[in-house]
């Protein structure tokens, strides 16, 4: 979640620099947009390590549970 935060923030200072430098506002538009991008993969990243997880140990309980009950 760290590099999602360092992600965006490098965003937002690419979209500031944009606002006060206009030969340059394209180019720092796009890395904005490079950042938000690798932001949006981190974010998915983490929420797929979540749910898999969650997943991991759905399966361990019922294991647990089926064996304790025989």
């Amino acid at each position: 979640m760290e590099n999602v935060r360092r992600y965006r923030a490098l965003a937002s200072l690419c979209r500031q620099q944009a606002a006060y430098r206009p030969l340059q506002n394209w180019q720092l538009l796009g890395q904005a947009e490079h950042f938000e991008h690798l932001a949006e993969i981190a974010l998915k990243a983490h929420f797929e390590a979540c749910n898999a997880q969650r997943e991991d140990d759905a399966i361990a309980a019922a294991a647990w549970e089926t064996s304790a009950a025989a």
